[in-house]
């Protein structure tokens, strides 16, 4: 495996940059691919969030794959309200399963509208579902995977959310199955000063899925 760019083509043809991270001195224990927030409101794999996990997890025997939804900086294609965005998902999914040993598990994470995307995206790959601060507005199918009681869901929630509240988000998956809801003390929805707290977050389900 090497670290760098690398492109992935969704099953309806567009063509999206990524970036792949290695551990640097093992094989990898866990898979991870990173949802950015929402693209219309400066979201890209470069945001705090996701670059925070994309440097820090390789370190912690995580392959981490980063991705632009379609229509962002270099990928092909325009913003699909959610929609679209689930097929990048999958081929991003994809993308890092050709990177790993089939026994490692592959945990699906996304901050914002990168976390709606990921609850909505089903892929038999995906051995847990990591979601920051979703605010559960522009998901499709989510039912789904609330309801699979084999597979985490891992949501990490801020105290100070301004887009929507931790309790709204408690209220609104009281009935998921398999789920875990973490509040990060003192945090607003962009996790500034706290995505130590996440990478935290992230490792101790890596911890749980590749144990």
């Amino acid at each position: 495996m090497s670290d760098g760019a690398r492109t992935v083509v969704t099953a309806d043809g567009i063509a999206l940059e990524a970036e792949l991270a290695t551990p640097a001195d093992r094989a990898a224990r866990a898979g991870m691919v990173l949802c950015h927030p929402h693209p219309q409101y400066g979201g890209t794999m470069r945001s705090i969030v996701i670059s925070a996990l994309f440097d820090a997890l390789p370190r912690a025997g995580v392959t981490c794959l980063r991705f632009n939804f379609r229509g962002v900086e270099n990928s092909e294609g325009e913003h699909d309200e959610g929609r679209g965005e689930r097929l990048d998902a999958v081929a991003a999914i994809e993308v890092l399963d050709e990177e790993l040993a089939s026994t490692v598990p592959l945990v699906l994470t996304g901050w914002s509208f990168g976390g709606d995307i990921a609850l909505g995206t089903v892929h038999d790959r995906i051995a847990a579902w990591f979601a920051i601060a979703p605010p559960l507005r522009f998901h499709h199918d989510v039912d789904v995977v609330a309801h699979d009681w084999k597979r985490r869901k891992l949501l990490a929630l801020a105290e100070h959310d301004e887009i929507r509240s931790p309790s709204a988000i408690v209220e609104m998956t009281v009935s998921w199955v398999n789920t875990e809801i973490e509040i990060v003390g003192g945090a607003s929805h962009f996790f500034v000063g706290r995505t130590d707290q996440l990478v935290r977050l992230a490792t101790a389900l890596v911890d749980r899925v590749a144990g």
